[in-house]
C-alpha cells in the first residue's frame, strides 16, 4: 500500500545520504525503522490510552498475579 510522508529537512537530508552510501532506497529503510518500531509504539500508545480509560474509571486493572494464575505462569 503506497503512503506519502513529509520528513523535516534534516532527517531527509540524513536519510537520502544513507540511501546514496548503500544503494539501497529510502523506502527500504524507511520500512525497516517502521518493522523494528511499530511494536514498541503499539505498546506506548495503547498502553497510555488504557491509563485514561482506568483513570477515567471506565476500565478496571488486574493484579498482574490474577493474570500469571489464570494463564498458567505461577512460580
Amino acid at each position: 500500500m503506497p503512503i506519502s510522508i513529509r520528513l523535516p529537512g534534516d532527517l531527509e537530508a540524513r536519510l537520502t545520504d544513507l540511501s546514496a552510501r548503500t544503494g539501497r532506497s529510502k523506502t527500504y529503510y524507511v520500512t525497516a525503522a517502521i518493522c523494528e518500531h511499530l511494536d514498541d509504539l503499539e505498546d506506548l500508545y495503547l498502553a497510555e490510552r488504557e491509563l485514561v480509560e482506568v483513570r477515567a474509571g471506565r476500565s478496571v486493572p488486574v493484579p498482574l498475579g490474577e493474570i500469571m494464575t489464570q494463564y498458567g505462569l505461577e512460580d
